[in-house]
């Protein structure tokens, strides 16, 4: 159920950017959206996003910068070794230069650059570039 939530939250917010739009409302949310756009505002594509918990019924304001091309989440389940990760990328981002795989790992979610530094594998969550 929460990658469904995920994949939700993230083409909400690419038909946002699409259309030109500054900020996204995204509802329902779960603590891996929280912290898939904590990795997309660290990474620099994504301004500020705020969690708003009025009643439990989770509900998060995203501020957008128009970077963002393309992010999707991996809906289906699919691990990943520490050894397979450079791999994996090369065959989903377009570039070298741009764009993260977000992975769960043992140590929280983290994008791929992070997960080599570590030498963590776990499972693919999505990407955005």
């Amino acid at each position: 159920m929460g990658r469904r939530i995920l994949n939700e939250a993230l083409s909400t917010i690419v038909n946002a950017e699409k259309r030109g739009f500054a900020s996204a409302k995204l509802n329902p949310v779960s603590h891996i959206t929280a912290s898939f756009l904590q990795i997309m505002k660290y990474r620099g594509y994504v301004k500020d996003f705020q969690l708003h918990d009025p009643h439990r019924v989770r509900k998060i304001d995203v501020q957008l910068l128009g970077r963002i091309n393309d992010c999707r989440a991996i809906t289906y389940r699919q691990d990943i070794k520490a050894r397979n990760i450079e791999a994996y990328t090369k065959r989903t981002l377009p570039t070298r230069q741009w764009g993260y795989v977000v992975i769960s790992t043992p140590n929280g979610l983290m994008d791929h650059e992070e997960a080599i530094r570590q030498n963590v594998g776990g499972q693919v969550l999505g990407y955005f570039y």
